[in-house]
């Protein structure tokens, strides 16, 4: 960083030297603050338009609170740069999501100032709940807050834990952080005024003491509960939040330092469950991103200056493109299909979706759960629905999948974006997991598409069964396979061989998904059987029988979890046949992989070219031998 750039924030080491600061001075700091997070973003990518939104927030959350030991969770994470910044990782920004750099989200392992990890939605007010009430049972005079924004609001658990923590004696505040504008009237002078006296201890005991006096006369006490809620009417939302047992305050400009700072001071000295809605615009003090605020929500690396450029030349088309172009022509082709997304429209490929299909596209926000059944009932109907869903997402909806899609026998796909790693996002949102706890429930199908072509083609054999089916595929590009036009589905349950050895018995590898090119790059050196098994459920077992039978190992390769993967129905399933034959699963490790370049996380695990054939080598010394013999004879 350089000092002359930012000389105040260069000064900001941790909060402690951020309070002692004079408050005249607190605006010109978060005017580099913003300036360095635009600056930063720009070198390594991330995400933009919400971290600006949040930076006046940011400064005067730790301003007024001691944090540490005030306990501040984020949610969604992705707004916390600037938190990330003010508690000492402002020089370590230049390794934002990169392989041993920052998270780009709170991590509690990265810093004592992330009190919890908050990757995904939803989560702050039960965790700040929960910390509120250890606090309380041990003693400790700190605070809890729980900052929650960015559609977060929309999910079920947020208002679980509101409904909680309006019956609990403990000193919790709730932060709505309104970056979209969609709850609130404009905000001014008046809301200021009227924020910080609703705030205000006179104001907080004036109202218990009239509470308590007018309870005495019913009449009375209706009339002035009535009064303070048309007043309230006039310059805030509804009053919800009260009555989940908050005292409601706001809403205020998130953005003004004058109006959060005197608020929150007087919000510490408030005893029990407290509500405060600020309003920040995403991407506040840059022009381009305030302008769109999606198109900068996660940008990659880009020059200030300028903004986002297109791409001169179109690249490969991604797994996400090939979805989204799928869906609109089987939607064309099909009067039964409705899209559904939580909240994904951008990143699952639903956006010309949408434009030509408007009525039958749902987005039902930040809510997995719900998402899952809405679907399961449409399927009652008779609807053909495609739920549009990361991996990652759809493990927060487990429940509703298993009892009311699964047990049903409801014919509803899953088209699972960012199945395996996903890169800088790290371990809270890899697409590990799906084949082993989809497999195991009955009535599923699992489709491991190799290609841009096999996805396609899979995507229509989902959609022709009668049974839930997933479709997995990874975020990027694939192979670049040729695409077929139309929607000729490939048949339900079945593999193909893809290369056969020369030898009349020797390795054989059996390939889930992507792995299948790598697999064949393999094969080519030892002279191994590649079978593409395109299903990890229901398992073509009759060609597993058979490759099994004719050659002396098998190996299976799955960019997923390799405990209870592919590999293991592999291996159930010999078991059951009473088939005896070497097996060498790989997969991905039984461990939280972090954040770093795909291809690099992909090496580090095993699971490159180099990675699978130093595996087989190791496992199978005798038929490598053997096998690299045979093809020297061959030459």
């Amino acid at each position: 960083m350089n000092p002359a750039s930012y000389p105040l924030l260069e000064t900001i080491n941790e909060p402690a030297d951020l309070r002692r600061l004079p408050r005249t001075e607190l605006k010109p700091l978060a005017d580099e603050l913003r300036a360095f997070v635009i600056d930063s973003v720009s070198k390594t990518g991330g995400h933009l338009s919400s971290n600006l939104g949040t930076v006046e927030l940011t400064v005067a959350l730790h301003y007024v609170f001691n944090t540490p030991e005030d306990r501040l969770v984020w949610d969604v994470g992705h707004q916390t740069y600037p938190h990330k910044i003010l508690t000492g990782r402002r020089d370590r920004m230049a390794s934002l999501r990169q392989l041993g750099g920052l998270s780009g989200f709170p991590t509690r392992s990265e810093s004592k100032f992330d009190a919890f990890g908050t990757a995904h939605s939803s989560t702050s007010i039960s965790a700040a709940l929960g910390m509120a009430m250890a606090a309380k049972q041990k003693g400790d005079k700190r605070h809890s807050v729980a900052i929650i924004g960015d559609g977060a609001m929309s999910a079920g658990m947020a208002f679980e834990a509101l409904n909680n923590a309006g019956v609990c004696d403990c000193n919790l505040l709730v932060i709505l952080n309104d970056n979209d504008m969609s709850i609130s009237p404009p905000v001014g002078a008046l809301n200021r005024y009227l924020a910080q006296l609703m705030s205000g201890q006179f104001y907080a005991a004036a109202k218990n003491v009239g509470k308590q006096v007018l309870k005495g006369a019913p009449p009375l006490f209706e009339l002035a509960r009535r009064l303070e809620q048309h007043a309230k009417g006039m310059v805030v939302p509804a009053t919800l939040f009260e009555q989940f047992g908050f005292n409601y305050i706001g809403p205020i400009d998130g953005h003004d330092l004058e109006s959060l700072i005197p608020t929150l001071e007087n919000i510490k000295h408030l005893t029990g469950p407290q509500f405060l809605h600020v309003v920040t615009k995403k991407g506040q003090g840059y022009k381009l991103a305030e302008a769109d605020p999606v198109a900068y929500h996660g940008p990659g690396k880009f020059d200030p200056a300028v903004g986002l450029q297109k791409a001169a030349a179109p690249g490969k088309a991604t797994f996400t493109q090939v979805f989204g172009s799928w869906l609109c022509d089987m939607a064309a082709q099909d009067s039964r299909l409705v899209g559904i997304t939580p909240a994904m429209r951008e990143g699952s490929g639903l956006v010309e979706f949408e434009k030509r299909f408007p009525q039958r596209y749902y987005d039902v926000g930040i809510a997995e759960q719900h998402a899952v059944t809405f679907a399961a009932g449409m399927a009652c109907e008779g609807l053909k629905p495609v739920v549009a869903i990361y991996s990652t997402f759809l493990q927060r909806a487990y429940d509703q999948l298993i009892h009311d899609v699964a047990l049903q026998n409801l014919p509803v796909v899953f088209a699972l974006d960012r199945a395996g790693l996903v890169g800088a996002d790290g371990a809270t949102h890899a697409g590990a997991y799906d084949i082993p706890f989809l497999r195991c429930i009955p009535n599923m199908g699992v489709a491991c598409p190799a290609d841009e072509n096999e996805c396609r083609r899979l995507l229509s054999s989902a959609f022709a069964q009668d049974n839930p089916v997933a479709v997995r595929y990874p975020r990027g590009a694939g192979a670049g396979a040729a695409m077929e036009p139309g929607l000729q589905p490939l048949p339900y349950g079945k593999g193909e061989i893809r290369r056969h050895s020369k030898q009349t018995s020797g390795i054989a590898i059996l390939a889930f998904g992507t792995l299948l090119y790598p697999a064949l790059a393999v094969a080519e050196k030892l002279d191994a059987t590649v079978v593409n098994m395109r299903w990890a459920k229901p398992l073509d077992v009759e060609l597993l029988l058979s490759i099994a039978a004719s050659h002396a190992a098998l190996v299976t390769v799955e960019d997923g979890a390799a405990m209870g993967g592919a590999g293991s129905a592999v291996q159930e399933a010999l078991q059951a046949a009473g088939v005896t034959v070497p097996v060498l699963t790989l997969g991905l490790s039984d461990t939280f992989i972090q954040h770093g370049d795909p291809a690099v996380l992909m090496a580090m695990q095993g699971l490159d070219a180099a990675g699978i054939e130093k595996s087989i080598e190791k496992r199978f010394p005798a038929q490598v031998h053997q096998a690299q013999a045979a093809l020297k004879l061959v030459a």
